[in-house]
């Protein structure tokens, strides 16, 4: 008879946890398969042969103090991307990538997905690029909408996350205990 129900204690948290995983499953569906998609382009992104992630171009020196200060090159990149790709484009620093060991210096901007690569020691520009894998990163985080809506602090984000986060933790609990409770129960 404790067999017994032991047993259909079992069963039942077996139907609680497929419910569980079945609703979770149905109702993050479209968000599940957005992140494995652009997690799968971000793992790529290196090996895309430049359609996702631009290559880094060679400067001519290595040598920093061969290069021209940071404030020069700074204001080089903004002429270049104002005569380059638009008037209109802010010109906004998110960051800027230092390569000493490509002698190469990256400005990344904030209101748009351009960024551009420039000689460190002569201020030339190699290159002018869309940064896709930017693109890429904000939907795979959600921070997009952050970005669209314009909120403060990216909660957009945060609570994202945070909701994928647990439903993933979650989804690996019950994933789990729907292959291992039956097991469970047929040794019992």
């Amino acid at each position: 008879m404790a067999n017994q129900t032991k047993r259909q204690s079992q069963a039942k948290w077996l139907r609680i946890f497929r419910k569980i995983h079945r609703a979770t499953g149905a109702a993050l569906f479209i968000f599940f398969f957005i992140i494995s998609i652009t997690g799968l382009l971000l793992g790529w992104k290196k090996h895309s042969d430049g359609v996702i992630l631009s290559k880094s171009y060679e400067g001519t020196s290595t040598v920093l103090k061969h290069w021209l200060p940071i404030d020069s090159l700074h204001t080089l990149a903004n002429t270049y991307l104002l005569q380059t790709v638009s008037e209109e484009l802010s010109t906004e620093i998110d960051r800027i990538d230092i390569r000493k060991e490509k002698g190469m210096v990256k400005f990344v901007y904030v209101n748009h997905l351009w960024g551009l690569q420039l000689d460190g020691a002569t201020g030339k520009l190699l290159h002018v690029e869309r940064r896709y894998s930017d693109l890429i990163e904000q939907i795979h985080d959600g921070s997009i909408l952050d970005d669209y809506i314009g909120t403060s602090n990216k909660q957009i984000k945060v609570i994202y996350t945070t909701i994928m986060g647990l439903a993933l933790l979650l989804f690996t609990i019950t994933g789990f205990w729907l292959w291992y409770g039956p097991k469970r129960m047929r040794k019992n």
